[in-house]
């Protein structure tokens, strides 16, 4: 797809804060039917041309681990490009449950960075994701616990509240995006849904009277998709439109024009072919169920605070993997407790994980031997990990579960290509996440 041509401009371009929730974006729009691909940067042309035309085009990043000048530097060239593209909407994807602070992942640096290329007249922020349990009711922000879970409000989740970075300690979006530099949020509750398409629009005409940084959308359950995706697309159509949240924004764009089953072209996640290599780095708890039920895997634990001091450690924990990997046993290695101490570096230790999944990887192909298919919990290790690998694209291969998805990767390396990854949150996905991983979906 060059830019040079006269392709039309795909409906959508987004940018994901991390590749993580970059890849649950890919897959939501997959699902809308939309011809999809997500890249590990800004593109270059002849991979754009190998991509063939899209709808929708998305840049997975790691500005959410970024201090606010990183994620200036970070974002300007994607502005750019994205400027370039035209298209109607342009996502910002942040994490569904909003953790960030003024110091790190800041959405206002992130609005205001993409709005100098942009331009957009109105932002708005979708504060819910219904099927992974997020809701916002009245501005204030809710999240389910795990699959299924009991629904907390997101300054009383078990785990949010005490995230090790970015701790949510205030529900109501508008305060907690106000901290982060948007000093005037507006707010559409979502009972004003219930009105006529006329009465939403003079609604939304007197909150943008008052030149707002943001207007915060409700999203209390998928009823209100459809009117929150019309009011998006009503303005989109005239000019780009610069929307923020979770995949939220997809879901209710789709909800609009009326793609909301899942795409027939996506394909039930098979089992996989040959070994599985899987990396557990998050400390959630829904993790630590995860592995608990990974029976089909040889485990392997890792020493975080052994990994920063003793190199050797991160050679020991290389060498158990391929050995296990070469003897055709699917494989789990995992962060152990001591990942908790609040005086070890978390950007230091995902960069290590990272490092350690890359070479374990990498060594496989060297011998000849290319893994097919791995799995990766951790937002921030997920990221760095990916960069590292060589792969410049991802597309959908299928969905694991709500928020988890199995991509397929685009690579110059012959090895590579084609390899099949999930990418997830450590609050994504069922008990038996890792199982799916090895066996796929079976009906």
């Amino acid at each position: 797809m060059s830019l040079t041509t006269e392709n039309p401009p795909p409906r959508l371009a987004w940018y994901g804060d991390d590749f993580t929730g970059a890849t649950d974006t890919l897959a939501t729009a997959a699902q809308a039917g939309l011809r999809s691909l997500l890249f590990l940067g800004v593109p270059a042309e002849r991979h754009l041309n190998q991509a063939g035309p899209l709808d929708a085009i998305g840049i997975a990043g790691a500005a959410r681990a970024m201090d606010p000048q990183a994620m200036a530097e970070e974002l300007e060239p994607v502005g750019r490009f994205f400027a370039s593209l035209r298209s109607p909407v342009v996502h910002y994807k942040c994490c569904s449950t909003f953790d960030s602070a003024p110091h790190v992942g800041n959405i206002g640096v992130a609005i205001r960075t993409l709005n100098r290329h942009i331009n957009s007249a109105w932002v708005p922020v979708v504060g819910g994701q219904p099927n992974i349990g997020r809701y916002c009711c009245f501005s204030q922000l809710f999240a389910a616990a795990g699959t299924q879970g009991e629904v907390h409000r997101i300054d009383r989740h078990p785990t949010m509240c005490q995230h090790p970075v970015t701790p949510m300690t205030e529900a109501d979006l508008r305060r907690h995006l106000q901290a982060q530099g948007l000093h005037r949020v507006a707010a559409l509750h979502y009972p004003g849904y219930a009105l006529s398409a006329d009465a939403q629009d003079a609604a939304l005409q007197r909150l943008l009277a008052q030149q707002p940084d943001a207007v915060l959308m409700d999203v209390s359950g998928p009823q209100d998709l459809p009117a929150v995706g019309r009011l998006i697309w009503r303005d989109a159509r005239q000019a780009t439109v610069l929307a923020v949240g979770s995949s939220g924004v997809v879901q209710a764009l789709a909800a609009h024009w009326g793609n909301t089953e899942v795409a027939s072209t996506l394909d039930m996640p098979r089992p996989a072919d040959g070994p599985v290599f899987a990396f557990a780095g998050s400390l959630s708890p829904q993790t630590e169920t995860q592995v608990a039920a990974a029976s089909s895997y040889r485990k392997t634990p890792l020493d975080v605070r052994r990994l920063l001091c003793e190199p050797r450690h991160a050679a020991d924990c290389a060498e158990a993997v391929l050995a296990g990997l070469d003897g055709g046993h699917h494989v789990l290695l995992h962060t152990q407790a001591s990942a908790r101490h609040a005086d070890l570096d978390s950007l230091a230790v995902a960069s290590a994980t990272g490092d350690l999944v890359a070479r374990i990887v990498g060594m496989r192909a060297s011998q000849g031997r290319p893994l097919r298919r791995i799995g990766i919990a951790g937002g921030d290790t997920s990221s760095l990990a990916v960069q590292k690998l060589g792969i410049w694209g991802l597309s959908c291969q299928g969905v694991l579960a709500p928020g988890v998805t199995l991509s397929r990767a685009h690579s110059d390396h012959a090895s590579l290509n084609g390899l099949e990854l999930m990418l997830k949150g450590g609050q994504m996905g069922p008990p038996e996440v890792f199982e799916r991983l090895v066996w796929g979906l079976r009906d």
